[in-house]
């Protein structure tokens, strides 16, 4: 099934999707929001599935889905937690600030708790005050978790997993040395990020859910031209299992909490560092990446961060060219 949450409220209203993203059918009458869902999902699960069927039957009342009318699928979360498991990218991210990566990073998740007390809607402008901070965009998945008990398996974790959605995780990249040299992580440097207009349980997937990985091309567009169309099931080190057991290592995670991917990144052909897709590779899904690639090759970045009236759009599509979670649109603003 495909749920969003259409505007109306800080919370939004809780809808289902058909598969095609042409119709959204209400789904008040069993959940005002999908945090309510999540808290209640032995209950709601079944009959938002069970009205998700209907509307495929066309058995009940429907109205046409838009998606500038929805606001991520949670507007805000009790928690928002964001992994790297695309190590690729966090070796090359690294090697561009001139850091060490070390040993242990292939084997132990990297993550960050973000800020989650609201997010932007998949069609929102990206506020940016100063040109100068390196405005960026970063293309992952992510995952909405149902309960998680403290010191969860990674069965258990898999098995908590409710629904699968796409993520641009903002960052300003030139804030992030002096926050990471202070010892205590992330705050200035991660702005809102914004999420897929729908969020997709993991049957409704299919074959391109397994393992744990969302697997498909992460279709990146920078002003209108294709950026980035790395796979995200392949070069990813630590599947969804792995990185929501890593959350609940010392604690219990409950219903609702965000779990992303980090930015999804493929190596290339060599084994090396991905080509542009103007060179014949797969690209980038954030231009650290694109820059640290030039700064290798010619000893220095050409391709600014983001600017004022840039556009970016995120999307996955199926084998017959249809998206599966609609599409995240934004134009950088300055503010």
């Amino acid at each position: 099934m495909k749920l969003a949450s259409l505007k109306g409220g800080r919370d939004g209203r809780l809808v289902v999707v058909s598969n095609d993203l042409a119709w959204f059918t209400d789904a008040g009458t069993i959940a005002p929001t999908l945090q309510a869902a999540l808290d209640d999902w032995a209950r709601c699960g079944p009959m938002l599935q069970g009205l998700a069927d209907s509307l495929e039957h066309g058995s009940v009342p429907k109205e046409r889905f838009h998606e500038h009318d929805a606001l991520s699928p949670l507007p805000r979360a009790f928690q928002w937690v964001d992994g790297s498991a695309y190590v690729n990218h966090v070796q090359l991210v690294r090697q561009a600030r001139g850091a060490e990566m070390p040993e242990s990073f292939w084997t132990d998740p990297l993550m960050y708790q973000g800020a989650s007390d609201g997010f932007l809607a998949p069609r929102d402008t990206i506020p940016l005050a100063d040109a100068s901070w390196g405005c960026d965009l970063e293309g992952e998945v992510a995952v909405i978790v149902d309960d998680v008990p403290l010191g969860a398996t990674r069965e258990e974790a898999l098995a908590a997993i409710r629904l699968v959605m796409l993520c641009n995780d903002v960052s300003l990249r030139n804030l992030i040395p002096g926050e990471l040299a202070k010892g205590f992580g992330f705050v200035q440097s991660k702005p809102a990020s914004a999420f897929s207009p729908v969020a997709v349980s993991p049957d409704a997937l299919g074959e391109a859910w397994r393992d744990g990985k969302l697997h498909g091309a992460l279709l990146v567009e920078l002003d209108g031209q294709d950026f980035g169309k790395a796979d995200a099931g392949v070069d990813m080190t630590f599947d969804f299992g792995t990185l929501v057991a890593h959350a609940a290592k010392t604690r219990s995670l409950s219903a609702g909490t965000i779990v992303g991917s980090g930015t999804v990144s493929n190596r290339g052909e060599d084994g090396g560092p991905g080509k542009p897709i103007s060179e014949g590779g797969l690209g980038y899904s954030c231009l650290a990446e694109l820059r640290t690639v030039e700064t290798i090759l010619t000893g220095a970045p050409k391709t600014p961060f983001l600017l004022g009236d840039d556009t970016i759009r995120i999307e996955m599509k199926d084998a017959k060219g249809h998206s599966i979670f609609g599409a995240i649109e934004q134009t950088v603003e300055r503010v």
